[in-house]
């Protein structure tokens, strides 16, 4: 192994210019995963998530009709509530408490606690948990939405059948102190399904409703519905498309891709082969905000006193890594 090899693989730099051990994270892929040898274990469809997703589309486009019936406020409050409920999951349980890329204030971590279950996509530790599996094993079958097995099983297919055996076992063994130890995290798991019920369809419904008079029916099909669907969409786009489409100038050896439309529809999360390159980057992306909202927010947390610590690639290392290993499509920006 070379001397730029070691440094990309054990060190990265805080905000304040430290520098960290990365050895032992479970958010570094391990080369070293082999699949079991024989035939595949039996795919097995949870029809009661099927027959949900269904009606939960059907849903969201019948809140589409409904969008020139409901009044300009109520379209206002659909985008805040896509954006907070967004930030659950892009600032709050991806970068800070799967990847750990940097540290958050108590009132930042309710916050972001908030919102990711008006986001409604597992809880925290759940999320996190399967993710740094993604990371660890990703593109084999112990990756929860393993995109070799195409688009659909990765963008909404792996939550219509049972897990592979792989991901619970890997799972089990990766390290989580850091969760358990985490008060917010065990709060909003152990109050998870109130949490949804109140932030991801009360609250969107009753805001428009009590303040502003806004009917009932499109309060709950429109800010409720169909901005919840379109959060989990963004964000399934992540593990399907980014997967799929797009340049690869860290690192052409991996699937991820870098995906603008990705980045725009899911607040700066497409630039996805940097980030599986790099994965302990709280950017996730060598350009810091450009077209990254969630790496606007963290700064912003920063400059207000409520984060700290952001964990960033020096330039050297990102240039030495997209020259050994890049496809030589890298741009400035």
């Amino acid at each position: 192994m070379t001397e730029t090899e070691t440094l990309e693989k054990r060190a990265h730099k805080s905000s304040n210019g430290t520098v960290s051990t990365e050895a032992g994270r479970d958010d570094v892929f391990d080369p070293t995963y082999k699949a079991k040898e024989g035939p595949k274990p039996p795919m097995v469809i949870v029809w009661r998530n099927v027959i949900l997703m269904s009606l939960l589309h059907l849903g969201s486009l019948y809140g589409v009709f409904l969008i020139p019936s409901a009044s300009p406020l109520t379209l206002l409050w659909s985008g805040v509530c896509f954006l907070i409920s967004a930030l659950g999951i892009t600032a709050g349980v991806h970068r800070l408490w799967s990847h750990r890329s940097y540290k958050a204030s108590l009132p930042l971590r309710i916050f972001l606690a908030i919102g990711n279950s008006m986001a409604f996509q597992n809880d925290i530790f759940e999320w996190a948990r399967d993710h740094r599996v993604h990371h660890k094993y990703s593109e084999t079958d112990a990756d929860p939405h393993n995109a070799s097995r195409g688009f659909f099983f990765a963008h909404i297919g792996w939550l219509l059948v049972r897990k592979h055996p792989d991901v619970i076992e890997k799972g089990r063994k990766l390290e989580l102190s850091d969760l358990l130890a985490d008060k917010v995290v065990m709060f909003q798991r152990k109050y998870y399904k109130p949490s949804v019920l109140l932030m991801c369809f009360f609250v969107p419904t009753f805001v428009p409703w009590y303040l502003w008079d806004e009917s009932p029916w499109v309060a709950y099909f429109v800010p409720a519905l169909l901005r919840y669907t379109l959060v989990l969409n963004a964000s399934w786009l992540v593990n399907s498309a980014a997967h799929m489409w797009g340049n690869r100038p860290y690192d052409k050896s991996i699937n991820p891709r870098e995906n603008k439309f990705v980045t725009f529809s899911a607040i700066g999360e497409g630039f996805h082969n940097y980030h599986h390159t790099f994965p302990y980057d709280y950017a996730t992306s060598e350009f810091g905000c450009k077209l990254n909202l969630t790496t606007c927010f963290i700064d912003l947390m920063c400059l207000l006193g409520l984060a700290r610590d952001r964990k960033r690639v020096s330039h050297e290392i990102v240039q030495a890594r997209r020259q050994r290993t890049g496809d030589g499509s890298h741009r400035s920006g």
